[in-house]
C-alpha cells in the first residue's frame, strides 16, 4: 500500500510483532468453525476459503483442518513472512481486503478473521461480493477480550486512559446493506499471567507507541495483575462475535 491512512499504517504495525503474534495470540475455538458453518448453511470440509488479513495464518490453519482447501490474503510483508514459516504449504497472495486479488465467483467462504475493522466496508463487501461464488458466504469473527469481567475491565480502562481506544478495541459495527446472522460465544484459556502481557503487547496499542510509555505500562500491569493473581496464572475470558452473510444465489 502506498499513502495509508492512520489505521492502515496501524494494521501494517503488525509486521514489527508477528513472531509473537504467532506464539500469544489465542487460537479461536472449534464453536467459532461450528457456529460460522451454521449460519452460512456450508460445509467447510471441501470449502473453497480465503483467510483475508490473515496475518500469521490462525485462522487458516483452523479453516484447513477442518478439510478447507485455504487461501490466505496479507498486505503486510512482516506477517507474510510469519505466515510462511507457519504454513509453508498453504498458498499466500499479498492484498488488502479492501481490494481482493481474487477470480469472480470463485470461492464458497471470504472470512475476514480479526481484521474487517481495518478494511473501508464501501471497498470490501463489493469485492468480497464479488469473489464468492451465489450462495457463497462472506463470514466476520473477532476475538474480544470479555469485557463482563471485572479484572479485564479494568485493564481495559487503564489501556485506554494510557493509549485511547483507537487501537485496542476493534469496532464491530456490521455494514447495514446486508443481511447478518451473528453470535457471541464466551470462552476462555488458562495461561501465565507472563504470556497474558506478551499477548497484551502484539495489540496495535502497544506496537504503535512501542518506546513511547508502552514497557512501563505493561511493567505496572504486570504488577497489578499478580496482585490479583498471585500464583502467576490467570483464566483469559474472550468472546468470539461471529457474523455471516450470504451472496443470494442466482436468481434470488
Amino acid at each position: 500500500m502506498t499513502d495509508e491512512t492512520p489505521a492502515q499504517e496501524r494494521a501494517l504495525a503488525f509486521g514489527r510483532a508477528a513472531r509473537a503474534y504467532a506464539a500469544y495470540r489465542p487460537d479461536y475455538p472449534a464453536a467459532v468453525f461450528e457456529t460460522l458453518e451454521e449460519l452460512a448453511g456450508l460445509r467447510l470440509a471441501g470449502a473453497r476459503a480465503a483467510d483475508v488479513g490473515t496475518g500469521t495464518g490462525l485462522a487458516a490453519r483452523a479453516l484447513r483442518e477442518r478439510g478447507a482447501g485455504v487461501i490466505g490474503v496479507e498486505p503486510g510483508a512482516g506477517m507474510a513472512e510469519q505466515f510462511r514459516r507457519e504454513l509453508p504449504d498453504v498458498p499466500l497472495i499479498r492484498g488488502d481486503g479492501n481490494r481482493l486479488p481474487l477470480a469472480d465467483g470463485s470461492l464458497d467462504l471470504v472470512g475476514y478473521a480479526q481484521s474487517w475493522h481495518w478494511t473501508d466496508p464501501a471497498r470490501a463487501v463489493p469485492s468480497a461480493l464479488r469473489a464468492l461464488r451465489p450462495g457463497g458466504a462472506l463470514a466476520l469473527w473477532w476475538n474480544d477480550p470479555d469485557a463482563s469481567v471485572p479484572w479485564v475491565a479494568e485493564q481495559e480502562e487503564r489501556i485506554i486512559a494510557r493509549f485511547g481506544d483507537g487501537c485496542y478495541i476493534c469496532d464491530r459495527t456490521l455494514p447495514p446493506q446486508l443481511p447478518w446472522r451473528t453470535r457471541e460465544l464466551r470462552w476462555s484459556r488458562r495461561i501465565p499471567v507472563d504470556a497474558h502481557l506478551a499477548k497484551l503487547a502484539t495489540h496495535s496499542a502497544f506496537i504503535v507507541h512501542d518506546g513511547d510509555g508502552a514497557a512501563e505500562f505493561l511493567a505496572a500491569e504486570r504488577e497489578h495483575l499478580l496482585r490479583r493473581f498471585p500464583d502467576g496464572v490467570l483464566d483469559e475470558p474472550y468472546v468470539s462475535f461471529v457474523a455471516v452473510t450470504v451472496r443470494p444465489a442466482a436468481g434470488g
